[in-house]
């Protein structure tokens, strides 16, 4: 395939993908306030975290103290939050035909074991998001109720729907890309670039590290959040470090038993310096053997007849076209 073919398959590729995100985009943004197959809404479903606070936590903009709503504060607020979610879930939803589209192009690219891997790879990753998007998606409330209530007495905070959807959407988010950190570094140990024995060794900064990651990662900035991410992602890398520890080991076993373990460095390799046979001298008008094939035998060379002049006579005799003047 030339490059050209290439680019116009990802030209199409990319206008599948793009035309499916377009469609479910649309879905999302009719879902957004219509429910479909008994299912709530998807605006319900992300406001039910903050619904779920007790009401003395939550501004209430009507006659009943219990009603659950959000601020708007611009005439655009409400299309563009709208958009915004529908948006994203248009691209979560449209995720297999872009992944499919994906992993169509660069699959004639790859061996058969190396697609197999990046089928295992890709199908991880997708449980580990989905994982980490239902982790934050659980502690929603219980982030909101510290952020909301450590000041209740003093003030009540009213949020608007474009912050708290925003809050909402990053933390989903960034909860399931950092859940995909520990499978990098398995990736990385299959690939040759890492070992259990530096991870090992590094075990402390790096949870450090997490604990950092979190910190700064999440956009609430409450502890929370914060320590349910860096626990869990502890948990992983910890984890994935034993997946490391498993395939040094079997490395490690199959080198045995290739005997590359038990060779000595300072050892030269054992190389036949036998010399190997060489065929004796043929003529040229003869079929040579060592192939095991006939060789056609040249055509005699025209040669020229010998000159009978003495070469003595012939140094004395004057160049042709000279007169002898002297």
């Amino acid at each position: 395939m030339t490059l050209i073919e290439h680019l116009y398959e990802l030209r199409n590729r990319l206008g599948i993908s793009l035309a499916a995100i377009a469609v479910t985009t649309v879905f999302g943004y009719i879902w957004f306030e219509v429910s479909f197959f008994g299912w709530s809404s998807l605006g319900e479903l992300l406001k039910e975290p903050y619904c779920s606070l007790p009401a003395t936590s939550r501004a209430s903009f009507n006659a009943d103290p219990n009603s659950c709503t959000l601020l708007g504060t611009t005439p655009f607020d409400q299309f563009m939050l709208r958009l915004k979610v529908g948006a994203t879930a248009g691209v979560i939803l449209a995720c297999p035909i872009w992944l499919y589209q994906f992993w169509g192009f660069i699959t004639p690219g790859l061996l058969k074991k190396e697609r197999r891997y990046a089928l295992s790879f890709v199908s991880v990753a997708a449980l580990l998001f989905v994982t980490g998007a239902v982790l934050a998606y659980l502690i929603i409330p219980q982030a909101l109720g510290f952020l909301l209530t450590i000041g209740s007495e003093i003030q009540t905070t009213a949020l608007t729907g474009s912050s708290y959807f925003s809050l909402v959407v990053n933390l989903i988010v960034i909860f399931g890309v950092s859940f995909l950190i520990p499978l990098v570094v398995v990736a990385l140990n299959a690939a040759g670039v890492v070992t259990y024995a530096a991870l090992a060794k590094a075990r402390r900064g790096l949870v450090f590290g997490l604990f950092v990651f979190a910190a700064i990662a999440t956009p609430g900035q409450d502890p929370i959040s914060m320590l349910a991410l860096a626990f869990a992602l502890t948990l992983l890398f910890e984890g994935a470090i034993q997946i490391c520890r498993f395939n040094d080991r079997r490395k490690a076993r199959r080198r045995v038993e290739e005997g590359w373990d038990g060779l000595d460095p300072d050892t030269p390799s054992q190389i036949d310096t036998t010399p190997s046979r060489l065929d004796g001298p043929s003529r040229i008008d003869e079929p040579s053997d060592a192939a095991g094939s006939t060789r056609t035998a040249a055509p005699p060379v025209a040669t020229r007849p010998p000159d009978p002049t003495p070469p003595q006579q012939r140094r004395d005799d004057p160049a042709p076209g000279y007169d002898d003047i002297t």
